[in-house]
């Protein structure tokens, strides 16, 4: 049974660090660098906590999160940038979304003309 969401990637300004959730390793390296640019720029830009993750239908969420005390944290400018992101990164964020129903959810993948 899968669960209701699937964590892609994660990046934090606290600690630092990026990761990729390793059921994904498989996602071509430019994709995989891709994701990890995104997200760290998105952290050092705006500060908290971003996570990509799939919800049961293998829709794509940002998630951000900020610890309490964060006084530097931007909440405005991560809705906005958020926003930027999924309109810049379109084809990226869909063909993710795409490559999730496919080959987590199994759904067929009808090619369009």
């Amino acid at each position: 049974m899968i669960q209701d969401n699937v964590v892609l990637c994660v990046s934090s300004k606290y600690e630092q660090k990026y990761y990729l959730n390793e059921d994904f390793e498989n996602l071509p390296a430019s994709i995989q660098r891709e994701l990890q640019i995104l997200c760290v720029l998105f952290t050092e830009d705006i500060g908290g906590i971003l996570t990509l993750e799939f919800d049961s239908a293998g829709n794509l969420h940002f998630i951000t999160a900020a610890n309490e005390d964060d006084l530097l944290y931007d909440d405005i400018g991560s809705a906005l940038k958020i926003k930027q992101i999924r309109e810049s990164k379109r084809e990226l964020l869909e063909a993710l979304e795409t490559y999730y129903k496919v080959f987590f959810l199994g759904e067929s993948f009808d090619v369009e003309d």
